[in-house]
């Protein structure tokens, strides 16, 4: 059985009168995820481009992923220059468990790296859930 079977034969629970009536815009999420949905355009439009949502979102991923990892690089460094700056050693917390093993100086990009991902992951992890609650 192939998704898109699978995604047919279930789709009646979600449309109106169904069952899971109400979680349909869940339904529709994962089904235009992975095809093209049916309701296109197919007359004159004003804009004429190939491209749907999809991929304009795809691009935007590409892009705001180089800006990630320099999120990444940028709040560790300045949080191992605070510390630093402050003489410790380490600092205890949560963070403090994998951060032995690349230690904290400035002036190795890993572990900036790696204590900038330890800071921002979970707050940029949030954000993606309560966007994608929102936006459901």
């Amino acid at each position: 059985m192939s998704a898109r079977d699978l995604l047919d034969s279930i789709e009646p629970h979600f449309t109106k009168g169904g069952k899971l009536e109400k979680y349909y815009g869940l339904y529709e999420m994962v089904d235009t995820f992975i095809y093209t949905p049916a309701d296109v355009t197919r007359g004159t439009t004003h804009v004429r481009d190939g491209i749907d949502l999809k991929r304009t979102m795809t691009f935007v991923v590409i892009a705001t992923f180089f800006c990630i990892m320099m999120a990444f690089y940028n709040t560790g460094y300045q949080a191992n220059l605070a510390i630093e700056a402050m003489g410790l050693e380490k600092v205890d917390n949560w963070r403090s468990i994998p951060m032995m093993i690349f230690g904290y100086s400035p002036m190795n990009p890993i572990s900036c790296f790696v204590h900038g991902a330890l800071y921002f992951l979970p707050i940029y992890i949030v954000t993606l859930a309560v966007g994608g609650v929102w936006e459901v």
